[in-house]
C-alpha cells in the first residue's frame, strides 16, 4: 500500500469526524454521517477505524500532534532565552486551541464521559512523550544560562508535564462551571495563579518572573 496515498485517505475520515464534531457533537455523530460525507463503504472505514471511539481519539491526536509541531519553531530558535522559550510555549498551544475553540469546546463536551476514559489516557501518554523530551531541553538550557535551579532536567521536565496536565484538568472543571455561573472568574485567576506559582518554585525562578498564561487568554477561554 502506498504509505502517502493511506495518510491521505485517512486524513480525509478525520477531517470530516472534526467537522461533524464541531458541528453536531461526538454524541450525535454516526459512522454513517461520516460514510454519507464522504460516500465511501463501511469497509473503506474500518480499513482505518475499529470504531466510532477510535475516530475520536485520532482526531484528538492529531490535535494534539499538530500542537505540538505549531510550538516546535519556538523551542528551536537559538537566540531565544530558556524563559522565554517557555513562556512562548505556553502562549503558543493556547493560541493553537483558541484558533481551534470549536473543536475543544466539543471535546471537552465529551470528554470527561466514562465510555472515553482509555482515550483520556491514550492523550495523557502521548502527552508525556511528546513533551518531556521539549521540556527537558528548556530546562536544561535554562540551567546553562543559571536561570533555572534544578537538580536533573529531565526528572523536573515529568514533573512540570504532570503538572501541566494537572492544571489542563483543572481548566476543564474550571470552563464547565464558568459556563453553568456556579463560580467567580476571580477563582479562576487564583487557580492558574496558583500553577503559576508552582512552576516558578520548581524550575527555582523568582516569583513574578514566569508567565504560563496572561490575562487575554483567561478572559478569551473564562470571562
Amino acid at each position: 500500500m502506498n504509505p502517502t496515498l493511506h495518510s491521505v485517505r485517512r486524513d480525509a475520515f478525520l477531517d470530516v469526524a472534526q467537522r461533524l464534531v464541531e458541528t453536531k457533537g461526538y454524541e450525535a455523530m454516526s459512522v454513517q454521517d461520516v460514510l454519507a460525507a464522504l460516500e465511501v463503504s463501511k469497509g473503506a472505514f474500518y480499513h482505518y477505524f475499529d470504531s466510532k471511539q477510535a475516530l475520536l481519539e485520532a482526531v484528538v491526536d492529531r490535535f494534539a500532534v499538530g500542537g505540538m509541531a505549531a510550538i516546535a519553531p519556538i523551542l528551536r530558535d537559538p537566540n531565544l532565552p530558556a524563559l522565554t522559550k517557555l513562556e512562548r510555549v505556553f502562549a503558543g498551544i493556547a493560541g493553537w486551541k483558541a484558533e481551534r475553540k470549536e473543536l475543544v469546546l466539543a471535546i471537552v463536551e465529551v470528554w470527561n464521559s466514562d465510555s472515553n476514559a482509555i482515550v483520556r489516557e491514550k492523550l495523557r501518554r502521548l502527552t508525556v512523550r511528546l513533551m518531556v523530551p521539549l521540556l527537558s531541553a528548556v530546562i536544561r538550557q535554562g540551567v546553562q544560562e543559571g536561570t533555572f535551579h534544578v537538580a536533573s532536567a529531565d526528572e523536573t521536565a515529568t514533573v512540570l508535564v504532570a503538572l501541566m496536565q494537572g492544571a489542563q484538568e483543572q481548566a476543564t472543571d474550571l470552563f464547565i462551571a464558568r459556563q453553568a455561573n456556579t463560580i467567580p472568574y476571580e477563582l479562576v485567576e487564583r487557580t492558574f495563579a496558583g500553577f503559576t506559582d508552582a512552576f516558578a518554585r520548581i524550575l527555582g525562578v523568582p516569583e513574578g518572573s514566569l508567565t504560563l498564561q496572561d490575562a487575554a487568554t483567561l478572559h478569551f477561554w473564562f470571562g
